[in-house]
């Protein structure tokens, strides 16, 4: 080949070269110049998705168009703003919370909500739950919601608390009484006794009474009666008593276990008893002498001769019979006058004129003091006859009366 050949052959194949290297470099410059016409043209959006902050370029038209581009499912209870049909503008800001289901409890009833709030205090919130003072809700109102949150409220009503007799008003939720026990600040001692039982469910306007029962011992001192011994004495009358030893109580102590309920004394049980000073016996005398009367009944004349000396007072008399109505016929003393009707006997009050002392009566004679009757007290009489009529002879006067001994 001529050098002339291979000058033209060089010359094409530069030419050639040179223009691809062009054509490439239009291509390039095309390709960046319409990236970054494209990019030029984006619109700038902040988008807080579920919490979370990002920057994103955009050439969607309204929300719903970026909500689709980034694959995000919409739902009716979500929370978007602006809404999904807004037109996209540069540096707009799009926020998005999906919708959680939760489940609230509000005494027996139960539903389920769809809800965008933060915590259980916003959940309540937006449901118009009002909180009482005294509702027991099961999870803190400060606590974030998840699909997982279950809210239970149980309301508060209105109980009547007994402690001890105190009463006073208090608040209850559905619990059992042994719980309100407890949420009251409440401790039972090992006697207490709760009405209604601790078992039982608390219902509105239930009375919870807490007895308080307490067992103390009771220890008291009685005194122990003595007893009166009666020995028989022949040298004193018939109807005299002599006492002989003085009667002294002993001293008992009694030990008691007593129940109180509230303070005040329901039962009381004897548990233990011993003698702490012994008594001691009144010991009595009693008079089983006879007393016979030697003195015959005399004519008038010879009762009216008075004895010289002895103590002299008037009484005032009545006559009486061993056959009056009521009548045993046995005086005080023993003396059968039944079986010694000519026998000089009166009746006295024993504390004016002692049994068995003899007497003077003006009108009657000598006689004995050997009888007492339940008519004759003080300074009165009666004079025993025989019969009747000498009994009606004599009446009821006054006379003189001088004691002999």
């Amino acid at each position: 080949m001529s050098e002339k050949n291979m000058k033209n052959l060089f010359s094409k194949s530069m030419k050639k070269r040179k223009w691809a290297i062009l054509t490439v470099s239009i291509v390039a410059f095309a390709a960046v110049f319409g990236y970054l016409l494209f990019e030029g043209t984006k619109k700038s959006v902040a988008l807080t998705l579920n919490g979370e902050e990002q920057e994103i370029r955009t050439h969607a038209n309204t929300i719903h168009d970026i909500l689709q581009d980034l694959q995000i499912p919409l739902q009716s209870e979500d929370y978007l703003y602006p809404t999904e049909s807004t037109e996209v503008t540069n540096n707009m800001k799009v926020v998005w919370e999906p919708a959680k289901q939760v489940e609230i409890k509000v005494g027996s009833e139960t539903r389920k909500v769809w809800t965008t709030a933060d915590t259980v205090k916003e959940l309540l919130s937006d449901e118009k739950i009002e909180i009482g003072e005294h509702d027991k809700v099961n999870v803190s109102l400060e606590e974030r919601v998840t699909n997982k949150t279950k809210v239970e409220i149980a309301p508060a009503f209105p109980v009547k608390l007994v402690d001890g007799g105190n009463e006073k008003a208090a608040w209850s939720t559905s619990t059992t009484v042994a719980d309100f026990l407890k949420q009251q600040g409440i401790t039972l001692a090992e006697e207490d006794r709760v009405e209604p039982n601790l078992d039982t469910t608390v219902k509105t306007n239930d009375v919870i009474n807490v007895v308080r029962v307490e067992k103390v011992t009771d220890v008291v001192e009685e005194p122990k009666e003595f007893a009166v011994v009666t020995r028989k004495d022949s040298n004193l009358s018939k109807g005299k008593e002599e006492v002989v030893q003085a009667g002294q109580q002993g001293l008992i102590e009694k030990k008691y276990e007593v129940v109180k309920e509230n303070g005040k004394e329901v039962s009381r049980k004897l548990i233990s008893e011993k003698t702490v000073k012994e008594s001691q016996d009144k010991i009595v005398n009693v008079g089983t002498k006879v007393l016979v009367a030697q003195v015959s009944r005399g004519s008038s004349s010879s009762a009216a001769a008075s004895p010289s000396g002895g103590k002299e007072f008037y009484v005032s008399s009545t006559a009486y019979t061993g056959h009056c109505n009521g009548c045993s016929g046995i005086t005080a003393t023993g003396i059968n006058l039944r079986a010694n009707p000519g026998i000089k006997v009166i009746a006295v009050d024993p504390s004016v004129i002692p049994l068995g002392t003899k007497v003077y009566v003006e009108g009657y004679g000598y006689a004995v003091a050997a009888d007492t009757g339940g008519a004759i007290k003080g300074n009165k009489i009666d004079v025993f006859f025989s019969t009747k009529a000498e009994a009606y002879r004599w009446g009821r006067k006054q006379v003189k009366i001088k004691i002999l001994n």
